[in-house]
């Protein structure tokens, strides 16, 4: 595979630590010089913003800008979005101004999956470094700038490992969990088309809480992250926290319910309710 590089100027709505770091993705790295390393399906690319540039480059089989403006949604105008979030009221607005660069990734439904059941009562570091070994372990090599990089295995590769080869990896907990999902997958009772046909929000949540390890939270996350469903609204304590010191204000926030804070976006974000998540937990999480 050639080199290439892709150059995306004056792009308001693209900041790579808001991207990176918004808690919607798990294989990108941060590098010395402020730049970011990361795995995109049999793609590693690195993403470096310049004043007003954002130079993207890496290697792939595919054509690196097609690459970059399916997975970084080029073709959504963010700053629409922000615009109609931004009249919604002060609080979104202020959210927005300081997480002005985050973007939605497109990201691979099989890796949102098995990532977000890894994360359940995880830490990112942590997080990170399981889907490292696990990759690893079953996926790809692909050596770029004389360093070794892994492409997340699919589920084929990943039905080599035994729950013990997981546990050794440290999934913990969630070693048999991933087992078990993988094994749905590829005995096709279900299936990663269906997800993806799937319309309806509620039938595909039912979908998704059937998968072991697939709680409320990794769910919502899933659609969100895996299938843009931008009107899904993960609720985590940072959310949580920000929704009642900001709208519902319970002295004892641990008390403020689910449905509550799922009504309350409803009414307040309509189908923009993941965006609005994803400002709103950034702003709270970087300046608490």
């Amino acid at each position: 595979m050639k080199e290439q590089i892709y150059i995306i100027e004056n792009n308001a709505s693209f900041e790579p630590k808001h991207i990176f770091e918004c808690g919607q993705c798990f294989r990108w790295n941060e590098e010395q010089d402020g730049s970011y390393t990361g795995v995109i399906n049999k793609s590693v690319l690195n993403v470096n913003k310049q004043e007003e540039k954002i130079i993207i480059k890496g290697i792939s089989q595919k054509n690196l800008e097609e690459v970059v403006e399916e997975y970084f949604d080029l073709k959504t105008d963010y700053e629409k979005l922000k615009e109609q979030l931004a009249n919604i009221d002060e609080h979104v607005k202020n959210s927005i101004v300081f997480g002005k660069g985050i973007r939605i990734l497109n990201q691979d439904l099989w890796e949102t999956i098995i990532s977000f059941i890894i994360s359940a009562n995880n830490n990112i570091p942590r997080i990170k470094g399981i889907i490292e070994r696990l990759s690893k372990a079953y996926g790809e090599e692909i050596i770029w700038q004389e360093k070794a990089y892994y492409t997340f295995p699919t589920m084929e590769q990943l039905a080599k490992a035994t729950i013990e080869d997981l546990r050794k990896l440290g999934l913990g907990f969630r070693d048999k969990r991933v087992f078990d999902t993988t094994k749905l997958f590829l005995d096709q009772e279900i299936t990663i088309e269906e997800l993806q046909e799937e319309q309806e929000i509620e039938s595909l949540r039912e979908k998704l809480l059937q998968l072991p390890g697939v709680g409320p939270k990794v769910a919502d996350c899933i659609m969100l992250f895996g299938l843009k469903r931008l009107e899904v609204f993960p609720i985590d304590v940072w959310v949580r926290r920000v929704m009642n010191e900001l709208y519902i204000k319970q002295e004892d926030e641990t008390k403020v319910s689910k449905k509550q804070i799922e009504t309350l976006a409803k009414e307040k974000y309509a189908n923009l309710a993941g965006l609005a998540q994803q400002y709103l937990f950034y702003w709270k999480r970087e300046t608490a």
